[in-house]
């Protein structure tokens, strides 16, 4: 029966992912993903962690943007010579070998990529639910509710159409563009005013420890977090040899641009103290400056997270489709649907993790794992990156990164990871590693030594007839069967 449907619909036999993604969609999907709840709730953060200095405060945003950069070219020259969805997963199995890998799969599908998943849609239910609640706190159940259904919204629409799930990534990044915009412009017309006197407080605190600057950065890359996006979707992406490149080199200067913009126009109308003990800086900015115009900062708010979690939910089932295929993850996870040609088991699959983290968890304890594990998974890319050069000087790379910028970043990774360890140790850290290391547990019984139950084969036979998906190289030139 899948056989059937999967030939019917490819004239040439051949089941795949489509190159639907042109440099417009994939400028618009890395500037989706990293805008998202971060620059509206991490300002507080930095500030407090910079000592309420705001000369340092405003450092840190821009060495985060100049940080990502580097991250990102080094991510770029990957992607383009190796242009393979799962992006960084595959790149770290050619590099460093399987183990590695596989670590940075357990950790980024089991927890890192559903807890930011889970933080947007609980951010983006706080903000779209507010309206109804006027004056009063909205209840938990009915922001956990909305927040799940906005994920499983998300999860219908990349499942039924790669077009229309591009389509609305597009439109909300126009708006949540235009919505950074209008703080942008309304902080350049209060400085014209002469409002500076919160801006001239800069390098009055001494310098913070090291673990204050590690968690200060935690804060502002948590806010540019998503950059890496594009390496994952690159089998989908037109010409990714140019286009990988082109649009880092767009979209990270672009939100680094916004971001110190938007956070200069917060400290026209609020003390560093109010910016740092702010749940909501956005919302208070918009009460003083836009007054009855006040709604466009919650509207704006919640879409860009809504827009957010459907980059993330984009990437997130390319990701499990690519690891499927190397033997990582179990075989459904490979399979397309038949009819839209979209990666829908691995979209499910990632859905109803970030669900399981909805349900009984905070958005402040799942922020508090978030930077810890993305660095190290960082140093490990940049690391791949080093080893490529040196084992295969020969291979086709239509971008090359300076290389001492791989460098750089495997040392700031190491001091991210390691500063706030050392000098303020917290035992979320050594969940998190723990956790990482656990992937182990699966890994060797399942993976190396390929332990298999053939029950496991009927269950994949019944979700195969029942979700119409088959494996991509089903009908590879028309003679390969399932």
């Amino acid at each position: 029966m899948v056989q059937k449907l999967a030939k019917n619909k490819e004239d040439d036999g051949v089941i795949q992912l489509k190159r639907t993604i042109g440099y417009f969609s994939g400028t618009n999907l890395i500037i989706g993903v990293t805008v998202g709840s971060g620059i509206f709730i991490s300002p507080g953060g930095v500030m407090k962690y910079s000592q309420l200095d705001v000369g340092i405060a405003m450092i840190v945003w821009l060495l985060a943007g100049l940080l990502t950069m580097l991250a990102a070219l080094c991510y770029a020259e990957l992607g383009a010579a190796l242009p393979l969805s799962g992006g960084n997963y595959y790149h770290i199995k050619r590099c460093l070998g399987p183990i590695p890998a596989f670590i940075f799969l357990w950790t980024i599908t089991m927890f890192r990529r559903p807890a930011s998943v889970a933080i947007k849609a609980l951010t983006f239910a706080e903000y779209a639910v507010k309206p109804f609640y006027y004056g009063c706190a909205a209840p938990v159940l009915t922001k956990k509710c909305t927040a799940l259904a906005s994920v499983w919204l998300v999860c219908c629409l990349n499942c039924i159409s790669v077009k229309w799930a591009s389509y609305t990534h597009n439109v909300f990044t126009v708006l949540k563009v235009v919505a950074l915009a209008i703080i942008s412009i309304g902080g350049l017309v209060v400085l014209t005013k002469g409002k500076t006197q919160y801006l001239e407080k800069g390098f009055i605190a001494n310098a913070p420890e090291a673990s204050y600057i590690g968690q200060a950065f935690y804060h502002a890359f948590f806010a540019y977090s998503g950059w890496g996006i594009i390496n994952n979707a690159a089998e989908e992406l037109k010409n990714p040899s140019k286009n990988i490149p082109r649009c880092i080199m767009t979209a990270i200067p672009m939100v680094t641009v916004f971001y110190l913009l938007v956070n200069i126009s917060y400290l026209t109308v609020m003390t560093p103290k109010e910016v740092a003990s702010s749940a909501s800086v956005a919302i208070t900015w918009a009460d003083r400056v836009i007054g009855s115009f006040s709604w466009i900062i919650p509207m704006s708010v919640a879409i860009s997270t809504f827009g957010s979690i459907n980059g993330s939910t984009f990437s997130q089932g390319r990701l499990n489709y690519a690891a499927s295929r190397e033997g990582h993850m179990p075989p459904i996870l490979a399979m397309l649907h038949v009819k839209y040609l979209t990666p829908a088991p691995g979209i499910i699959f990632s859905t109803i993790i970030s669900s399981v983290f909805i349900i009984p968890s905070s958005l402040l304890s799942l922020t508090g794992y978030f930077g810890f594990s993305s660095w190290l998974l960082v140093g490990l890319t940049c690391l791949s990156l080093i080893v490529l050069r040196f084992r295969e000087p020969t291979l086709h790379r239509p971008y090359k990164v300076f290389l001492p910028f791989a460098f750089v970043m495997v040392a700031v990774s190491c001091f991210l990871v390691l500063a706030p360890i050392i000098q303020s140790p917290q035992l979320e850290y050594i969940y998190a590693l723990l956790f990482m290391l656990s992937g182990l547990i699966i890994y060797f019984p399942f993976v190396y030594f390929k332990l298999h139950f053939k029950f496991f084969d009927k269950i994949t036979y019944h979700l195969q007839l029942l979700m119409e998906i088959t494996h991509s190289e089903v009908y590879e030139n028309g003679s390969k069967n399932q």
